[in-house]
C-alpha cells in the first residue's frame, strides 16, 4: 500500500538509546513518527542524519490497510514512498530544538563510544540552537554547572533537589533515599521515580523556558521559593528530561562527553578550525562564548573579559635543581648566560582577582566564584586604583607567617562570610601574574613586562607580590629552595622570563620544585563503586593503617586514582569475593590487600577514625609482595605528619 519494503512498531516503552540504537542499525530511507513525542523524536533523528517527519494524530488513527493514501511531496528521503500518509506535522522540521531535544542527544552521546560520533551528534545539535540561548546551552555541557546572568550560583543544593522530585514523584523521602542508594546519582533517580510514579508530562519545555528556569533559581531566596520553580518544571519533564536537567544543576552529566569534544563539536557545527575554537577558548575562559564567536564567524576577536575566568597557566613539575637548570638552559639563545625568573611556590589555592570599578570577584582554579569565601579580600581589593585581573594564590597567613593548608581549608566551601573564621584564619591574596589590565589582555606580553608592571601597581595591605627574583646558576636554585621552606612555603616555581601567559597550558615555559611525596603502605578495608563509565566496577578504595597501641586498623583516607582498567577489573573481582558487608554501593571487605597511597600531606581530621587524613591520596602501586602484617603504623604517619 505505501511502496515499503517493510513496516514495524518501535515501541516508546523503550529506553530511548535503544530506540535510537536500532534505527542506526535498520539504517531506513525514511522514518514517520507516531504518539506524544513524535515532533521531537523525528528532530532528534534528523540531526543524526535520518530523513525523520512527524505525523499528526489523525493521521496516526487513518493509517490502516486499505485507507485511500494522499501523495506526500517528494523531497529527501521520500523518492521511494510517492504515495506514504500526507499532512505531516506542520513546520516541526523548521523549529528550534526544545529541551527534549538536548536530554535526548546527551542521553545517545552517553551510550556512543566513538569519540568521532559524540561530536557529530552534538554537533547535530548545536547548529539548530537558537542564537539567544546557544551561550547558555553550550555552558550547560561543560559540567559547571549553570549560573545566573551575573555569575551567582543557583544554590540548589541536595535537599531542594530531593523535595521537588519527591514531589512531582508522589513518593516519600525513604522511597527517594533507597532509589539514590542504588544509582549514587541524583539525575538517575530523578529518572526512576518519575518514570515509575510520576504521569506523563504532557507538554515539554523549551530551551528558552529552562535558561529561564536557572535565572529564575539564581534569584530566588531560599528553599521556599527555589524547590517549588524546580518542582513546576519538572512536571513538565520526561524521565529522560529530568534526569539532565537534574543533572545539569549538579554539575555532572556523566555522559564521556569532554571539554575537547565540545570544542571539536563547535568547530563541525558552526564550519570552522578546530584549533581556533581551543585558542579561543583557552583566551575566553568560556564555552558560552566561544559557541557565540564561533556561530557568527568571530573567534579572532576573542579576548579576556574582566568576570570571565579563564584556565590558569600551570607548570611542569621537576625532582631537583639539576634538572631544573637544564630546562633554563634551554631557555637561552645561543651563548647567552642562563637566567629565569624564580619565585616561591605557595600552599594555598589558585585564585583570579577580576577587579574594575568598585565591582571585584574571586575565581578558584576550577572557575567557581568563591568571592563570599573571601569576602575580606574583595573589600580590600575594591580599594585598588587601577582595573586588573591578577592570578595568584589565596594563603592562610597570620603575622607574615604561612599557616599549614589545613587551617585554610576550613575556610573552604562557605558560601556566607564567617566574622570568627575571618579572624581564626586570616587570609591573603598573594600576586604573581597581570593577566588584564588598562583594558587589555597582557597574555602576549613576556612575563618580565606583565611582573614588572604587576609590581607598579599600588596594592592593598591584604594583597602582596610573591616573593621572587632572578637566579642564574644551579647552586642559587638550591639556596632559594631552601629560603622557601623556611618561609613555611612549598617549594619554588622557576619560570621563562620571555614566556607568554597561555591559559590551560602546562608546557615548558614554567616549572615547580616539591618537597619529595612519601608514601604510605595501607589496606583495604572498603570498596566503592564508581560514576560513570566506573559504574559497574570497585574503582574507590578507604584504606586504614595500624594501630600499634591497640593492633587494630584505622582508616586515614580513600583513593580512586592511579589504576589501570585492567587493575581496577582485577581488584573487583578480588573484592567481590571478600565482602563482609554492604551498605548501599560500599562493600565492607576482607583487609587483605595492601596498597602503596602517595599524598601530599598529612593532616588531623576527625572524617577518620585514625584521627588523620591524607591530602590528595593516591594510589602508587598494588603491594602484593606484603600483607596486612606489614602495613605502616598510625605511629608512623603521625610523625610524617609532624603531629609527634
Amino acid at each position: 500500500q505505501y511502496q515499503a519494503d517493510a513496516a514495524f512498531p518501535l515501541s516508546d516503552h523503550a529506553d530511548f538509546p535503544d530506540l535510537v540504537e536500532f534505527v542506526r542499525r535498520v539504517a531506513p530511507r525514511q522514518v514517520y513518527t507516531l504518539h506524544g513525542f513524535a515532533a521531537d523524536f523525528a528532530g532528534h533523528l534528523r540531526t543524526l542524519g535520518f530523513p525523520a517527519r512527524a505525523l499528526s494524530q489523525t493521521e496516526q488513527l487513518e493509517l490502516m490497510l486499505g485507507a485511500s493514501p494522499t501523495p506526500v511531496p517528494t523531497g529527501r528521503g521520500t523518492a521511494n514512498l510517492r504515495n506514504a500518509p500526507a499532512v505531516l506535522a506542520g513546520g516541526s522540521e523548521d523549529l528550534a530544538p526544545t529541551f527534549r531535544a538536548f536530554a535526548s542527544t546527551c542521553a545517545t552521546i552517553g551510550t556512543e563510544r566513538a569519540k568521532s560520533e559524540k561530536v557529530k551528534q552534538l554537533a547535530a545539535f548545536l547548529a539548530g540552537v537558537d542564537p539567544g540561548v546557544l551561550e547558555q546551552v553550550t555552558s550547560w555541557l561543560t559540567d559547571a554547572g549553570p549560573s545566573g546572568a551575573a555569575g551567582q550560583s543557583l544554590a540548589v543544593g541536595w535537599a531542594i533537589l530531593r523535595g521537588a522530585i519527591c514531589e512531582v514523584a508522589g513518593v516519600s523521602e525513604a522511597v527517594f533515599r533507597n532509589c539514590y542508594l542504588k544509582h549514587s546519582d541524583t539525575g538517575e533517580t530523578a529518572a526512576e521515580l518519575l518514570r515509575d510514579h510520576a504521569p506523563v508530562a504532557d507538554q515539554s519545555l523549551s530551551l528558552e523556558e529552562v535558561a529561564s528556569l536557572f535565572e529564575a533559581l539564581a534569584t530566588a531566596r531560599g528553599p521556599t521559593q527555589k524547590q517549588p520553580l524546580l518542582a513546576r518544571a519538572l512536571t513538565r519533564c520526561g524521565p529522560v528530561e529530568a534526569r539532565f536537567l537534574v543533572k545539569i544543576l549538579t554539575g555532572n552529566l556523566r555522559i564521556g562527553l569532554k571539554q575537547g569534544l565540545v570544542e571539536d563539536a563547535l568547530a563541525l557545527a558552526f564550519h570552522t578550525d578546530a584549533g581556533a575554537v581551543r585558542a579561543a577558548h583557552q583566551v575566553v575562559g568560556h564555552l558560552g562564548d566561544v559557541a557565540l564567536l564561533a556561530r557568527s564567524g568571530r573567534l579572532a576577536e576573542a579576548g579576556l573579559i574582566p568576570f570571565r575566568p579563564v584556565n590558569v597557566m600551570l607548570a611542569s613539575p621537576e625532582p631537583d635543581a639539576a634538572a631544573l637548570w637544564k630546562r633554563v638552559a634551554e631557555w637561552s639563545p645561543g651563548d647567552a648566560p642562563a637566567s629565569a625568573w624564580i619565585e616561591d611556590k605557595y600552599d594555598g589555592i589558585r585564585c583570579q582577582l577580576h577587579k574594575v570599578g568598585n565591582r571585584v570577584a574571586l575565581y578558584s582554579r576550577d572557575l567557581k566564584d568563591i568571592t563570599t569565601t573571601f569576602t575580606e579580600v574583595a573589600e580590600a581589593a575594591a580599594s585598588m586604583t587601577a582595573d586588573a585581573v591578577l592570578d595568584g594564590e589565596l594563603v592562610a597567613m597570620e603575622g607574615g607567617r604561612v599557616l599549614p593548608f589545613a587551617d585554610l581549608q576550613r575556610r573552604l566551601g562557605r558560601r556566607q562570610r564567617d566574622l570568627f573564621l575571618e579572624s581564626d584564619i586570616p587570609v591573603r591574596f598573594i600576586a604573581f601574574d597581570l593577566l588584564w589590565y588598562d583594558g587589555r589582555s597582557r597574555f602576549g606580553i613576556p612575563l618580565g613586562q606583565r611582573r614588572a608592571e604587576l609590581a607598579a601597581l599600588k596594592l592593598p595591605a591584604m594583597i602582596s607580590l610573591a616573593t621572587g627574583g632572578m637566579i642564574r646558576d644551579v647552586a642559587e636554585i638550591d639556596a632559594a629552595f631552601d629560603a622557601a621552606r623556611a618561609r613555611g612555603n612549598e617549594g619554588l616555581m622557576i619560570k621563562d622570563p620571555a614566556s607568554a601567559y597561555l591559559p590551560g597550558r602546562r608546557g615548558l615555559a614554567w616549572f615547580k620544585l616539591k618537597r619529595a611525596l612519601a608514601t604510605l603502605d595501607c589496606v583495604v578495608v572498603a570498596a566503592e563503586y564508581g560514576h560513570g563509565r566506573r559504574k559497574a566496577v570497585l574503582s574507590d578504595y578507604t584504606f586504614a593503617v595500624r594501630d600499634e597501641r591497640s593492633g587494630g586498623l584505622r582508616t586515614i583516607g580513600k583513593a580512586y586514582s592511579g589504576l589501570t582498567d585492567v587493575e581496577i577489573a582485577r581488584l573487583t573481582e578480588h573484592f567481590l569475593a571478600r565482602v563482609v558487608r554492604k551498605r548501599g554501593r560500599v562493600l565492607e571487605v576482607t583487609p587483605d590487600l595492601v596498597l602503596e597511597i602517595a599524598f601530599d600531606a598529612i593532616q588531623e581530621s576527625d572524617r577518620h577514625d585514625s584521627g588523620l587524613a591524607l591530602r590528595f591520596p593516591r594510589i602508587a602501586r598494588i603491594r602484593d609482595d606484603k600483607t596486612a602484617a606489614n602495613i605502616d603504623t598510625l605511629a608512623t604517619a603521625r610523625r610524617l605528619a609532624g603531629l609527634d
